[in-house]
């Protein structure tokens, strides 16, 4: 079966456009699945304006339905895979709010963090930049293993979730469709996202700052609710000027937490 967004007997009279060469200015006619032309007047190789790779995100037969990505758009693959895979995360957990928010606030902070280390990119070796599709999808799974730990051990301790989350993680990122690279790196960093080991890469980083401040934040709120003593500011700035891993996590976590 064709992928009704290929064929074109589902097309809309929108499907064929003209835009023009933003070389040369000549007109230039877009069918919606070319994934680039090349302009005749100037012969300049022009990206299609309205391309949308949405589906390409997690369909895991994109790339013979696509065939090779225009390099500009691997990026955004990416960038959409992460927002499936937040949806895949909800499903899992269906109605254990408590650790969907979870995720999502690591997550939140993990494309903070991640966003101002790459600012300092050129601070860091060219093999370890910044990836915020491996660092959100890593921060939207990094607990995923929490249910089969307390089904499978009645507990819910670092070592099970590191355990039982890379192979929950790799079903759901390969469903998706996700390239072998990022599936390997996100289920390293789930598999011992409490640990770091001595030579981390930017992207366990990330992901273990984030971690970090959102369960300080939240062991604060805890022992609000509980009208519990809050841990002190002076043990707040001891914790954060030894545990955190990035000069743009202990930021964060000064802003967040003190």
């Amino acid at each position: 079966m064709k992928c009704p967004g290929q064929d074109t007997q589902y097309w809309n009279p929108d499907a064929i456009f003209d835009t023009k060469c933003p070389e040369c200015g000549s007109s230039m006619e877009f069918f919606k699945d070319d994934t680039s032309r090349k302009c005749r007047n100037c012969g300049k190789r022009i990206v299609n304006p309205s391309m949308d790779f949405g589906c390409a995100s997690y369909c895991q037969y994109a790339d013979q339905c696509i065939a090779t990505l225009p390099e500009e758009f691997i990026k955004q693959r990416e960038d959409l895979l992460k927002d499936r895979v937040a949806v895949e995360m909800k499903r899992y957990f269906k109605s254990d709010f408590r650790r969907i928010g979870h995720a999502m606030r690591v997550a939140r902070y993990a494309e903070q963090i991640g966003k101002d280390e790459l600012v300092r990119k050129n601070d860091v070796p060219k093999e370890n930049n910044v990836n915020l599709a491996v660092i959100l999808c890593a921060a939207y799974l990094h607990d995923i293993g929490i249910k089969e730990s307390e089904r499978k051990y009645n507990s819910n301790a670092p070592k099970y979730q590191e355990l039982e989350g890379p192979p929950v993680a790799r079903n759901i990122l390969e469903k998706l469709g996700a390239r072998a690279e990022l599936v390997e790196e996100v289920c390293d960093i789930v598999g011992h996202h409490h640990h770091p080991r001595e030579n981390e890469s930017i992207n366990f980083k990330v992901l273990y700052d984030s971690d970090l401040i959102t369960n300080l934040e939240e062991d604060q709120k805890e022992k609000q609710e509980k009208n519990e003593e809050p841990v002190s500011r002076e043990r707040l700035e001891r914790i954060i000027a030894k545990s955190f891993l990035t000069r743009s996590g202990e930021q964060k976590a000064r802003a967040v937490l003190l």
